[in-house]
């Protein structure tokens, strides 16, 4: 694993954690969640499940495309 995924995956769990550390301090000290909470909580869920989606994504085109086309003069594949 890389610099970038690294600091990537570190951001995402960070994104996740402070999400639900968030509602839970609202919820047991006011009773309540508040909009702009529900809203940081969603683009951080947004945000974190991106980063892992993409990850997912470019490594498993980089498989495909990387490995099927070793040899092979085709272009635009």
């Amino acid at each position: 694993m890389g610099t970038k995924s690294g600091i990537q995956y570190a951001c995402a769990v960070l994104l996740i954690v402070s999400s639900i550390a968030l509602a839970f301090i609202q919820v047991f000290d006011i009773d309540d969640v508040a909009n702009g909470t529900l809203m940081y909580i969603a683009q951080a869920f947004l945000l974190a499940g991106s980063i892992f989606g993409l990850q997912y994504y470019v490594t498993k085109l980089s498989k495909i495309y990387g490995e099927g086309n070793k040899g092979s003069s085709a272009k635009g594949v």
